[in-house]
């Protein structure tokens, strides 16, 4: 082993010993091999929204924190910053990694209620011990926080064909903590399992109800499959369909949670058009009332919602909506999305921002012009189906137009 100078010089002075530099330099090269194996990705997300003819007040829903409809309206937006270390199992029988993802910024703000922080504007999401068992083809773990294996659209806006989300996501569980186990059965299905704390986001949260104040938990259990059409099938090769289910106790609703079971089902059909391809999400989700909780009493300024009494039987939120992908050239896609909403009336209280029913369009045209820049500007359009008058207007739950528009330009840097 070789030394500089200075170094030969301490320890002919003995200042140092030799063993002591020998260690140190092992337990540096064995620090450099481990940051070697990681990767560091990450993006910057910006926007600008224009919701023109509504006021500010009673917007829909449009990002992951389920608050940024109204702060975001009209102006431009710092949307969310992500930075993710990640190191993936490798080869071997007993491979190991890891995944975090720091989230920063307006959209992270009670995603997942990290650290017990509600208002935190840092969350960790997809942040866990990755695990490689040799059982059949390979049994794979993920141990901590992760995202929810049901929807469409996912939490980081650049991996979605659209800027805004859909009904759907908005009722769908987001982050979850626990344990899930994924199986390549062959090339054509593959399968998730797993259980976790509770159905709402939040690290390490704990689910004590139904059963009280008992040591024991209410655990969420999951588990997904999914179909992908193998090489061999023509046109149609790399279309999948996957289908899943999350059971658990939901601490969001009814304002003192309940039990919730969500169930969806959704495809990307690849077309005889190479450049098109057609999505189609369905979900459901069953509410159960939640045992001893009084009546939730009409809330100022909405005199006219009905209160939900205790026991009252299950609610129920459904979603469907329909992708139009056209890849128009290598740079340039235009992403049409149809969506429907439908829920109980007992849902629309002023914990809810959509009504009891209500259709959107969305039209995403995206051109990345700039290397690594994901450029697209996107037209939304919201109506009540009920008749009623559900967006708009100048004071939050007084409402005062039947329809909702937004124009938004999506700007994200990916490195």
């Amino acid at each position: 082993m070789k030394y500089n100078a200075w170094t030969l010089a301490l320890i002919s002075a003995g200042v140092v010993s030799l063993p002591a530099i020998t260690r140190a330099e092992e337990s540096t090269n064995a620090v450099l091999t481990a940051i070697a194996t990681t990767t560091i990705s990450g993006y910057v997300d910006t926007s600008a929204q224009w919701n023109f003819g509504t006021g500010n007040a009673n917007l829909p829903v449009y990002t992951p924190n389920g608050a940024a409809g109204a702060t975001k309206a009209d102006g431009f937006n710092l949307d969310s910053v992500a930075v993710t270390f990640s190191k993936p199992p490798g080869e071997g029988d007993w491979g190991a990694g890891y995944n975090a993802t720091l989230w920063f910024g307006p959209d992270a703000v009670g995603f997942n209620n990290s650290f017990g922080t509600l208002g935190s504007d840092f969350s960790l999401v997809d942040t866990y011990v990755e695990l490689r068992a040799p059982i059949g083809n390979g049994l794979d773990f993920k141990l901590g926080t992760f995202a929810s294996p049901l929807g469409y659209e996912v939490y980081q806006t650049g991996n979605n064909p659209n800027y805004t989300r859909s009904y759907g996501y908005e009722i769908e569980p987001t982050q979850l903590t626990g344990l899930i186990a994924a199986y390549q059965f062959s090339p054509a299905l593959s399968a998730n399992a797993g259980i976790a704390n509770t159905w709402s986001a939040g690290i390490n949260n704990r689910a004590f109800a139904p059963q009280g104040p008992k040591a024991e938990s209410y655990k969420t259990y999951l588990g997904s499959l999914t179909l992908t059409v193998p090489d061999s099938m023509g046109f149609l090769s790399g279309s999948t369909l996957s289908g899943g289910i999350v059971n658990g106790y939901n601490a969001t609703v009814y304002g003192g949670g309940a039990v919730e079971t969500s169930f969806y089902a959704g495809a990307t059909v690849k077309t005889p058009l190479k450049a098109l391809s057609v999505g189609v999400a369905v979900d459901y989700a069953c509410i159960g009332p939640t045992p001893g909780v009084a009546a939730i009493p009409p809330v100022a300024p909405n005199p006219g919602v009905p209160a939900i009494p205790a026991n009252a039987g299950s609610s129920f939120q459904s979603a469907e909506a329909v992708y139009l992908i056209f890849q128009a050239t290598d740079k340039l896609s235009f992403n049409t999305r149809a969506d429907f909403l439908n829920q109980s009336a007992s849902l629309v209280n002023p914990g809810f921002t959509n009504p009891q029913q209500a259709f959107a369009l969305t039209e995403t045209i995206q051109y990345d012009l700039w290397k690594n820049v994901m450029s697209r500007i996107e037209f939304r359009w919201d109506h009540d189906c009920i008749g009623g008058n559900a967006y708009g207007g100048s004071v939050p739950g007084t409402p005062a137009l039947q329809n909702a528009f937004l124009l938004a330009a999506n700007i994200i840097y990916k490195f």
